[in-house]
């Protein structure tokens, strides 16, 4: 089971050792908490879990390697007295706890912008992180092996923002991507989308089956293009822009395809007979547990990506089902229940690099950074 923390006590001051801010002399948690200027700071602290919300760290079953929370004592229960760290790209094999769960109880330094995460005092755009008994040299903190710091380039105005701050500023980091034309498409989802297992195959979104690229078309067991972000939810279609966004395209068998249709997503409903592990009924559509999230994080970008400026359209999430032809796709709190259950995986991470770098120039930030669907939505 997770455990939660729950504010029951105030630490003393004393307890904990106070400092300049730099590397000799870091910070206590305290004084970090007491510093939210967006200064860089060095701190120091015992981790004690991985938050996942404003008011909650776990202490185990972490749910992946993208924060830690630190305070001054090791056995420190109060979420007001911790600082929530964001762990960069660079880090998260070294320090992010679903990799590392040893960690806890482990004392380490971060440097890093002292600038709210999770709507809670935090550490950003971390550029040294350290185990006091390890060996780390802080002044060169990544490894040239490591995947591009996007924190640091691609996302860095949007680092330490929340809520619809944070949405607006990844709308305008993202926005302005190269578009596709619709028969593009095919053959970038046959790219995004092959079989890690077979080179001559891609994945259908909704039955897992390993499939032939050049089945595609329109007869029974061929695969098409579906648009997560179904295209009747705002009238669309496939024109350039939302109706070839890649982000959202993905490869799926025809007849099921065509059961999905324009629904929106729930749970519940009955199974479907070839597409098993997915639910549908008359306004909603559930799909099998290892997609979940993927499906959420898709809507999530959409809903950012399309804000209503430069002729486009503005989709929105909402908590409804039967949305019809209004810009507007649901259940959001379903979604953000699926984000969680699900996280990213290496599939997924590898789906949004080659997006960037091969097609449209733009990324998903759901997938790089977990944590913000639940600061702009929750």
């Amino acid at each position: 089971m997770i455990s939660l923390f729950i504010p029951v006590f105030q630490a003393s001051p004393s307890q904990a050792s106070t400092g300049d801010g730099s590397w000799t002399a870091p910070y206590s948690v305290a004084q970090a908490n007491a510093n939210q200027t967006g200064s860089v700071k060095t701190v120091k602290g015992y981790v004690v879990g991985q938050p996942t919300a404003a008011n909650t760290v776990v202490t185990s079953n972490y749910p992946n390697d993208y924060a830690l929370a630190l305070a001054d004592s090791p056995s420190e229960t109060s979420t007001s007295k911790m600082i929530y760290v964001q762990i960069p790209s660079s880090f998260r094999t070294q320090f992010g706890l679903k990799t590392n769960p040893s960690l806890k109880g482990t004392e380490m330094k971060v440097t890093g912008k002292l600038a709210a995460y999770f709507s809670h005092s935090g550490i950003t755009g971390a550029t040294a992180m350290e185990k006091q008994s390890g060996t780390t040299d802080p002044t060169d903190p990544t490894d040239p092996s490591d995947p591009p710091p996007y924190d640091d380039t691609y996302y860095q105005s949007a680092i330490g923002k929340t809520g619809e701050a944070l949405k607006t500023e990844l709308h305008n980091i993202i926005d302005d991507h190269r578009e596709l034309s619709y028969d593009n498409v095919w053959e970038a989802l046959r790219n995004t989308d092959e079989d890690p297992n077979n080179p001559n195959n891609v994945i259908l979104l909704y039955t897992g089956r390993s499939q032939s690229k050049l089945s595609n078309g329109g007869n029974v067991n061929d695969w098409n293009r579906e648009h997560v972000w179904a295209k009747s939810h705002g009238d669309f279609g496939t024109s350039a822009g939302a109706g070839t966004d890649i982000h959202h395209l993905r490869p799926t068998d025809v007849s099921v395809n065509s059961s999905r249709g324009n629904l929106d997503f729930d749970n519940g409903g009955t199974q479907h007979s070839e597409a098993l592990g997915n639910y549908y009924d008359s306004d909603s559509w559930e799909p099998r547990d290892a997609v979940k999230g993927d499906v959420a994080r898709m809507l999530f970008y959409m809903a950012v990506r399309y804000e209503g400026d430069s002729g486009e359209l503005d989709l929105e999430l909402n908590n409804n089902v039967n949305n019809g032809s209004a810009p507007l796709h649901g259940k959001m709190s379903v979604l953000l229940e699926w984000h969680r259950e699900d996280p990213v995986d290496a599939r997924e991470r590898r789906r949004n690099d080659i997006i960037f770098k091969d097609y449209q120039s733009n990324r998903n930030p759901f997938i790089d950074h977990p944590e913000w669907a639940e600061s702009i939505w929750n």
